[in-house]
């Protein structure tokens, strides 16, 4: 048998630019959602909303996606077509929720495609450059933690833009908000990667301590929900999510009946301050549902409420209910349900459930704490994704 004649050297591969480019993207991301947390989390939104304008050349929608994207596209145009009767309207083109939502579905989805497109190895350094620099952040909440606010403090007033004390103990509360949402996928996609398993203690440890130290209970509940979620995922991969789907369509979808049990059955007497504010913003928010039901008070028309209800009412079903009706509700449940029902595996997987622990944290963050159209919150729930779409691109090192 002879030898096969030599063909020649092989011809060389184009270099692929733009998955070097989306790449780096998704590093420089990496790279600035610490500092993001600590300084100023409003803006993860321009944060999010650059790297998709810049990954725009990999906007790709697969067939997988298809229902998603009709789900959202018709909420969206729900949402403005509530404009016209809504009890809020924008003043001006730059206070419009609704251009701002249509701005940031195509925007957040490049940034998840360009996540997808990204060159593996950059994809893997991006994961470890996350991985560390959270759990740098971690580190530093605590420190935060022990000098209460003292390091933030000695920032600002280094700026020249000093702020009391008790606003920088909110602000840093907020961010731990950020690193109760974004460690379990932080840490195992940065694991997956190559970085330490015990970055993602350092990240817990961290949100659990500046959180009872500052008394946001939130993110410490939080930590707990993300554990017993991806817990449940993991030992069930395949009925867990069905499951989770299912009890995230129905707490959108009877949440204001759910509400009006609760405070029937007098379980809402007797609560902390925070929290009986909450049941006075729900108590209020269930009577205007129940005055339009169908379609809504329209986009945005929590702010037309106050002092009754403070910008809105702290749980994002009863919002979605008040402004967008019973129409918004099922499209949000839908939602949900798609996205959980997208975790459904054969095989347990490390990152299907910390998936699952940082989705159902966002969920319950949504349900006690931040307005549904908040930019920077919007843009966390994408960045969740685009750090799952990274380990999935990125090759497996552990």
């Amino acid at each position: 048998m002879t030898a096969p004649a030599d063909q020649g050297p092989a011809p060389r591969v184009a270099p692929d630019r733009l998955a070097t480019w989306c790449g780096w993207v998704m590093v420089g991301v990496a790279g600035l959602t610490p500092l993001m947390a600590w300084l100023g989390p409003l803006g993860f939104a321009a944060l999010v909303a650059l790297a998709g304008l810049l990954c725009l050349p990999a906007l790709r929608l697969r067939e997988p996606e298809a229902p998603l994207a009709i789900i959202l596209l018709f909420g969206l145009a729900w949402a403005a077509l509530s404009t016209l009767w809504t009890f809020h309207p924008a003043q001006s083109l730059e206070d419009s929720v609704a251009l701002k939502l249509a701005a940031q579905l195509p925007l957040y989805y490049a940034a998840w495609c360009g996540a997808r497109r990204a060159d593996p190895g950059l994809a893997a350094l991006a994961l470890r450059v996350l991985a560390w620099g959270l759990a740098a952040y971690g580190g530093l909440l605590l420190v935060e933690a022990l000098t209460n606010g003292g390091v933030y403090q000695a920032l600002r007033n280094l700026m020249n833009d000093p702020i009391r004390p008790d606003l920088g103990r909110k602000n840093l509360a907020q961010g731990a908000f950020v690193l109760a949402l974004l460690w379990p996928v932080a840490a195992v996609a940065g694991a997956r990667a190559g970085a330490p398993r015990w970055l993602g203690g350092l990240m817990v440890l961290g949100t659990v301590v500046l959180a009872q130290r500052f008394l946001s209970d939130a993110p410490v509940l939080a930590v707990a929900l993300a554990l017993a979620a991806g817990g449940a995922v993991w030992i069930w991969p395949r009925s867990a999510p069905k499951a989770l789907a299912i009890v995230a369509a129905l707490l959108m979808l009877v949440m204001p009946v759910l509400i009006l049990l609760v405070r029937l059955g007098g379980f809402g007497a007797n609560l902390p301050v925070s929290w009986e504010q909450r049941m006075g913003y729900w108590a209020f928010a269930i009577a205007r549902i129940s005055e339009h039901p169908w379609r809504g008070w329209g986009l945005d028309a929590s702010r037309a409420f106050s002092p009754s209800i403070q910008l809105h009412p702290h749980n994002g079903a009863l919002q979605i209910w008040l402004e967008l009706g019973a129409i918004g509700a099922v499209l949000a449940a839908l939602t949900w349900a798609f996205l959980f029902r997208r975790l459904v595996r054969e095989d347990r997987t490390l990152l299907t459930a910390a998936s699952a622990g940082s989705a159902s944290v966002y969920l319950f963050f949504g349900f006690v704490s931040f307005g549904v159209w908040q930019e920077w919150w919007l843009a966390l729930a994408a960045l969740v994704a685009v750090i799952v779409a990274l380990a999935e691109t990125a090759p497996k090192t552990a």
